[in-house]
């Protein structure tokens, strides 16, 4: 019997992914990327009889390798927050799905686990930019923690995801999950390996000071574009900058369009006040795809740049 643990390269992912091997212990290969490398199934090779847990991809965006593993006899168990697609239905597959805009993977993964690793929980949750919740699941610790500290390593955590390639990335997010596995709470982390802090806080505000000042394309009362251009910072702060606007301007949606040779890479955030219509913009577009709250387009030609606004705009008016 061999094992896989297949996660998204983010915060969610990766924290969701701690909680599960600090609860249950395993050796398994890892399958991991940078955020928007979500087809990760298509480089599973199991066999019959084979574990396969998948944090923090969408089913649908992964469906055809899916039915591929259960046919070959693998038992799957899949937590996600994505829209699904269709659901599948198989004896070898367990799955806790839940789309709601408040729910991480890092947070079911807490429920599943009945808290037993909620500390992680609480920095995954900061880090898909879920504060609400990741503070509900904070009070149910048995001492109230920094959580100023916690959230600031989830955001950056989430941070270091972002980039066309890993050479983009500061830390490759299976390597950034095996330094952060063998401390049991953040604390410890940031007690033992205070290195790791330093480098991507350097990153992340050098970063944010380039993107704030970016050009916005549409500045406007419910929406937001802003445009950044093909350089590995722009790459890496895509997403943090959508989520710190949106949490600037609660009232507004936010869109950021990072040029890339074939177009833009698009990240869209829906206002924190109404949580809903990213995924409904982006999956109006091939290669898009994501969440109520939060979702993107892996390839947006520029010639569709302003259907694009259009949409966004009618979404969100």
């Amino acid at each position: 019997m061999a094992y896989f643990d297949v996660f998204n390269g983010d915060a969610d992912g990766i924290c969701a992914l701690l909680q599960l091997r600090q609860h249950t212990p395993r050796i398994a290969t890892l399958v991991t990327g940078v955020k928007r490398d979500i087809g990760l199934l298509s480089r599973v090779s199991a066999s019959s009889g084979d574990v396969v847990t998948v944090l923090d991809v969408a089913v649908e965006k992964n469906r055809l390798d899916l039915d591929r593993l259960l046919q070959l006899g693998a038992e799957i168990f899949y937590v996600d927050h994505h829209n699904p697609g269709e659901m599948p239905s198989a004896a070898g597959l367990q799955l806790l799905i839940n789309t709601a805009p408040e729910i991480c993977t890092s947070a079911l993964v807490n429920g599943h686990l009945s808290g037993a690793c909620a500390s992680w929980a609480v920095v995954g949750c900061f880090g898909d930019n879920l504060d609400q919740t990741a503070e509900r699941v904070a009070q149910t610790l048995p001492a109230l923690p920094n959580l100023k500290l916690w959230r600031e390593l989830g955001i950056l955590i989430n941070y270091n995801a972002y980039g066309a390639h890993v050479s983009d990335l500061h830390f490759d997010p299976e390597s950034l999950y095996r330094r952060l596995l063998p401390h049991a709470s953040p604390d410890i982390c940031l007690a033992e390996d205070p290195e790791l802090m330093q480098i991507l806080q350097a990153g992340y505000r050098q970063d944010m000071s380039f993107g704030e000042t970016a050009n916005r394309l549409i500045n406007e009362a419910s929406v937001a574009v802003i445009r950044l251009p093909d350089e590995p910072w722009a790459r890496r702060v895509s997403g943090v900058l959508g989520n710190k606007l949106a949490l600037d301007t609660p009232y507004r949606a936010h869109a950021v369009l990072t040029e890339i040779p074939e177009g833009f890479l698009v990240s869209v955030r829906a206002p924190l006040d109404n949580r809903i219509g990213a995924d409904t913009v982006c999956r109006q577009f091939p290669s898009g795809g994501g969440r109520a709250a939060a979702a993107g387009i892996n390839q947006l030609p520029k010639e569709n740049l302003s259907t694009f606004i259009d949409v966004l705009k009618k979404q969100y008016a």
